[in-house]
């Protein structure tokens, strides 16, 4: 084990990949605390879903496999979805989260129909433009690792100075208003977030995967904490360590992918988290509830023996 830490620090490559994962894990996990709070679990999923069609047609229109223009495709891709679920809900009585099923869909079937027709096309440029599906970090450069960390930092920072207006406007949109806060243009702003921070995800983690690194986090921090601040950094931790561990992992075995296995850490955190959590766990509230049982079953069986004396006594025995 210790062997394969010093292995895996020596190597140049694994360390940039490890650095790449980490932010995009702490990235990922901060702006999820928002989309949980916000009730919008699933626009991740929509929003990653939605980028493979951009991706799709950035390489039909170029010709090259350019993560930067990748990138572009993906985040027009995602705005045109959100802007998409909101005209549903707002000109139909549809709600959000059938809204986002829908667009979610329509979206991947657009990209896998388009995918299929590239792979087909025999030019022999399209290969490896499938690895968009599943996530490939091994396959970053430096570059890729310079744009996700200086990408995942932006996000980091713009969170940090709206913290309170996005405290707000998640827990009580109305107040916000009242209180005189754009309101719209926040809700934007975070939707706009969500959107680069999926965006960026895909290459390490792949469109099928990469919500589950914005919201597992954040649910897993959920079981420690009541305070949103608090929240906010321990489900960064969450998947900055998801991150770290999946690139370590992955580095130790042969052929397996770096996504994938950060997804797989961060769920077995979350399993930890919903049994061990000292409030919330899953065991803590059983302890709780076998100890009011116990406490019950012992103050009736207290009042029990206490008429039975009370009758005895009355009848003079």
């Amino acid at each position: 084990m210790m062997n394969s830490l010093i292995e895996f620090w020596q190597d140049p490559n694994s360390r940039w990949i490890m650095f790449g994962c980490m932010l995009l894990g702490l990235s990922n996990g901060v702006i999820g605390s928002f989309s949980y709070l916000r009730k919008q679990s699933l626009l991740g999923d929509t929003l990653a879903h939605a980028a493979l069609p951009g991706i799709c047609i950035s390489f039909l229109l170029t010709g090259t496999k350019s993560v930067g223009l990748f990138l572009v495709g993906a985040l027009v891709a995602g705005v045109i979805a959100t802007f998409g679920i909101q005209w549903i809900t707002k000109y139909s009585r549809i709600k959000q989260d059938t809204a986002m099923g829908i667009v979610l869909s329509f979206f991947f079937g657009i990209g896998i129909v388009l995918l299929t027709k590239i792979q087909h096309s025999g030019s022999g440029s399209q290969s490896g433009l499938d690895k968009y599906l599943f996530g490939q970090a091994a396959s970053m450069v430096m570059e890729d690792v310079h744009l996700m960390m200086g990408v995942s930092l932006l996000l980091i920072i713009i969170c940090y100075f709206l913290f309170k207006e996005f405290k707000l406007i998640s827990f009580d949109a109305g107040f916000a208003r009242g209180m005189g806060l754009p309101v719209g243009l926040l809700e934007q702003m975070l939707l706009f977030l969500t959107v680069v921070a999926v965006v960026v995800g895909i290459q390490a983690v792949g469109v099928v995967l990469v919500a589950a690194l914005l919201i597992t986090p954040a649910v897993t921090a959920r079981f420690w904490t009541d305070r949103l601040s608090v929240m906010v950094v321990l489900s960064g931790i969450i998947g900055a360590l998801s991150g770290i561990m999946g690139t370590f992992f992955s580095s130790t075995v042969s052929n397996l992918p770096t996504g994938p296995v950060a997804v797989l850490v961060a769920s077995s955190l979350f399993v930890v988290s919903a049994l061990a959590a000292p409030r919330r766990g899953w065991v803590s509230k059983w302890l709780r509830q076998y100890k009011m049982r116990s406490s019950y079953r012992d103050v009736k069986g207290s009042t029990v023996q206490h008429r039975e004396l009370e009758v005895e006594k009355g009848r003079g025995i």
